[in-house]
Formats: structure tokens, sequence, C-alpha cells
């Protein structure tokens, strides 16, 4: 008792133990993006315009500049996790491996390069 059915011990299969890690973490920066993405419009709202110089302003200092990153690194995490698991799912063969990888390029790059510009717009380089 206990080890799943019938079939599955005879075939020896089970469970993955890495779906409901994967489930935890997209639900956790969904969370995370929505209060994230609520601070950010509730900021900009209050900003007395949201012309580029008063954006700039705002962004330059430490938290708004620390939770727009945050933003962008659970955006992008999120979205990986997501396209994997759609990538997983309908992809077969020697393209889904090539799919993965061009999945972690392009979402490592867009992090990249969104972090590198928060970076930017924070020390007052634009």
């Amino acid at each position: 008792m206990g080890n799943g059915t019938s079939i599955g011990r005879v075939r020896g299969l089970g469970s993955a133990k890495s779906g409901t890690h994967h489930w935890l973490v997209q639900r956790w920066t969904a969370v995370g993006n929505l209060v994230l993405i609520a601070y950010l419009a509730v900021s900009l709202l209050l900003l007395p315009s949201l012309s580029y110089q008063a954006v700039s302003q705002w962004i330059s200092g430490p938290v708004p500049a620390a939770a727009v990153a945050l933003l962008i690194v659970s955006t992008f995490w999120h979205a990986r996790l997501g396209l994997q698991v759609f990538i997983e799912d309908y992809v077969h063969g020697a393209n889904r491996l090539a799919a993965l990888i061009a999945l972690n390029l392009i979402v490592f790059a867009g992090a990249t390069f969104g972090l590198l510009s928060i970076v930017r717009l924070a020390l007052g380089g634009a």
C-alpha cells in the first residue's frame, strides 16, 4: 500500500517530484507580480507628471529602482515558467530542446536588458 496504483508499480512510474515546486514557484511569481505592479501603478499615479524627467527622478530612488528590478526579474521568471510548460506539453523531439534553449536565452537577454536599463536610470546615466 502507498506505492501508487498497481499499473504504476509495474511500470515503475510515479511522481516526477518536481511538478509541485514548479507550480508553487509560478504561483509565487504571479503574486509577486501583482504586488509589484500595484506598487508601480500607485507610484506612477502619485507623480506630479509622467514626463521623462519626473519618472527618471522617481526611479533614481533606491526603493523604486529595487521594486522595478524585482518586477523585471519576477515577470521574466514567471513568463519562462509558463512558456516552459507550454513547450514541454506541445513540442516534441529535437525541437523541444531547441525551443527550451531559445526560451532560456531570450528570457535571460530580456531580463538583463531590463535590469541594465534600470541600473542606468537609477544611477542617472540616461
